[in-house]
């Protein structure tokens, strides 16, 4: 039988990275053919097929039978070609692969290579996702201050070994800063530190105890709520929720399950959930070398606890949490993930999984993105200090997040120093590059870095937000976040390379090709102490000497050019974001909010989201698809606003 050499695109073996609502291509080449069909073998659209068998090979020791898999058939296109496209309705891990069938008893002949292999996510992250990462306990209306803790007497109480609890920030205080948030520094996303109960006197570490050591993961800290005997604390925390809501936002809950807290309700439910040392002793989880002694780790050997977690996670949702940061998730085994996530998209499926991989192997990062089904994981920038670090670094970033799963540039995390106690250049610095060199617009901070605070925060106590300073970078960090949700280079699978030439510490980065109206080339002088000289080649970027404008600043900019090559004199420490049509960028930024979509969510969300829902209705008899009422009548809106669609 005469074989033929078959080429499919995407080639086999790719992996890929979607969201809802977008539409797939495939298409299949080969010489010579003489009748015969091709075929898209798929499992696209059987989500609820697959979890359904990851489900119940956990719940009831059933074999996965791969059920979901099925031949899409291909339509021929021209001589010797065929051509697929199917709509990305459903989120979750997919494969895809092509053959060519030359007669109804023949074998099947297949491309060399994997399947490919496709990452969906939810469609409201396709862009713009701006974090800001919350400790709710800094949030009080007497928030701590240096000259306070001069005069505090936490010495005093220690040596006596006796329990007082300081005045804690509540829900609703931090309510009354969603405005701000939401409207003035324009991000999407709220990232709660976990909310949940602390040892407050057996196991407690510091003034406070760690948020990390939770003693029962279905309950609120009594410490984030008013007394109020009409609202309960879990009654105060669903006002935050629908608060959030209200502005178009969406809510993440930092959750570690890989561990808990001493005294916690699991030690006397399910004490052989705890892992035990030899000597018997409870094991204390760490990470860089650092044990957390107010922690004890949980067995995932054991099945019952990955149903736990699953029906814990999903005691949130049904309280309005849009997603999750999986505290230490690269702790927990993937088979366990992979069940977790599914049992919880079984019923909220578009709940983002954001998994802190830090500490962990890049190839586990990659694992649970592609296949266990996170959507997004921390980008390691922010630990990437000199020129040749963030070069080497940044090309790894952009292959996860093309391949694997969003990452997300944090500026500081609750982990690090604060970049303002180095010096302000160096926090306007990182923080412009945490966001400038994202992906999908995933830019994320923790509370404070927008009032220059420089005490760390300390999870066992309250440090100080240095909030309404009056030297600060809230415009800034309200622009950049502007910057993401309009412009069309951080959206999508963009194009990133390092554009510039010689030695010194200033990069320039080039966002999207040099003939693209809608790129942007990134100039930035990582020395705060003195100035640089960035140099590029006009024909790299399609940006050459003469007159042009920061983007950033709306400042004009004159670049010298000799022979193609381009050279500009940076201040230490600057930023500066040119256009490849300054009068686009221009226009685009100066769009009013009602512009960009309903209230804080941007236009091409809005879009995307109405997209997935006419797809799903479209694949409703073959791919039944919970599609909320909410979701139907935008989708009608979107179509009355948008004909052509």
């Amino acid at each position: 039988m005469h074989h033929h050499v078959i080429e499919q695109t995407p080639a086999p073996g790719t992996r890929l990275v979607h969201c809802r609502g977008d539409t797939l291509e495939f298409r299949l080449r080969a010489s010579n053919l003489t009748g015969g069909m091709a075929w898209l073998r798929t499992n696209l659209g059987s989500a609820k097929t697959a979890r359904g068998e990851i489900i119940a090979a956990v719940e009831m020791d059933r074999a996965r039978l791969a059920r979901d898999w099925y031949d899409w058939p291909m339509i021929p296109t021209g001589p010797d070609e065929f051509e697929v496209r199917i709509p990305v309705s459903e989120v979750g891990h997919f494969e895809a692969k092509a053959f060519y069938q030359p007669g109804p008893d023949a074998d099947p002949q297949w491309p060399d290579g994997d399947n490919v292999s496709i990452s969906v996510s939810p469609s409201h992250i396709v862009g713009a996702n701006g974090i800001y990462n919350a400790f709710v306990r800094q949030f009080g209306k007497r928030r701590p201050s240096r000259a306070t803790r001069k005069r505090d007497y936490r010495h005093i109480v220690d040596a006596a070994q006796a329990t007082v609890l300081g005045p804690s920030g509540t829900f609703r205080d931090l309510v009354a800063q969603l405005d701000f948030i939401f409207d003035k520094l324009g991000c999407r996303h709220l990232l709660l530190m976990p909310i949940f109960p602390v040892p407050a006197v057996y196991g407690r570490m510091g003034l406070y105890g760690s948020p990390y050591a939770t003693t029962d993961f279905l309950a609120v800290e009594p410490a984030l709520a008013q007394f109020d005997r009409t609202a309960t604390p879990m009654q105060q925390f669903q006002e935050l929720v629908d608060a959030v809501h209200r502005r178009q936002g969406y809510l993440l809950l930092d959750i570690a399950v890989n561990h808990c807290g001493w005294g916690s309700a699991i030690h006397a439910r399910h004490p052989e959930w705890v892992v035990r040392q030899k000597d018997q002793s409870m094991l204390s989880p760490g990470a860089w070398g650092v044990t957390w002694q107010d922690l004890t780790a949980l067995d995932f050997d054991n099945r019952d606890l990955w149903r736990y977690v699953a029906n814990v996670l999903l005691f949130w949702c049904r309280r309005g949490v849009d997603g999750f940061r999986c505290d230490a998730g690269y702790m927990i085994p993937f088979d366990a993930w992979e069940y977790i996530i599914a049992k919880v998209r079984d019923q909220y499926p578009d709940t983002v999984f954001l998994l802190e991989g830090l500490g962990g192997k890049v190839s586990v990062t990659r694992s649970l993105m592609q296949h266990a089904g996170f959507n997004c994981a921390y980008s390691e920038l922010f630990q990437q200090y000199t020129r040749e670090q963030i070069e080497s670094y940044t090309p790894l970033a952009h292959d996860i997040s093309s391949s694997d799963g969003m990452l997300v540039n944090f500026a500081e995390t609750h982990d690090n120093n604060r970049l303002a106690a180095q010096s302000l250049a160096e926090a306007r610095l990182r923080t412009a590059l945490a966001a400038l060199l994202s992906h999908q617009g995933a830019f994320a901070f923790a509370n404070g870095v927008e009032w220059f605070a420089t005490e760390k925060i300390d999870v066992h106590g309250n440090s100080d937000l240095n909030w309404g300073a009056s030297v600060n970078q809230v415009d800034a960090i309200a622009h950049l976040n502007r910057l993401l949700r309009l412009h069309p280079a951080f959206y999508g699978n963009v194009p990133m390379r390092w554009v510039h030439s010689g030695q010194g510490r200033a990069l320039a980065l080039l966002r999207g090709d040099p003939g693209d109206e809608n790129r942007l080339l990134i100039l930035a002088n990582i020395d705060t102490c003195h100035r640089a000289d960035v140099t590029w080649h006009a024909a790299d970027t399609g940006i050459g000497g003469g007159e042009q404008v920061d983007v950033l600043r709306g400042q004009p900019l004159t670049l010298s050019e000799h022979q193609g090559v381009v050279r500009s004199r940076l201040e230490p420490g600057v930023v500066i974001c040119l256009a490849g049509d300054p009068e686009r960028a221009a226009h685009l930024l100066k769009e009013s909010d009602s512009a960009t979509g309903s209230g804080n969510e941007p236009y091409r969300v809005l879009r995307q989201r109405a997209i997935a829902v006419i797809q799903a209705l479209r694949m409703r008899l073959c791919n039944p698809y919970d599609c909320g009422l909410d979701d139907i009548k935008g989708a009608a809106q979107m179509l009355l606003d948008d004909p052509e669609r």
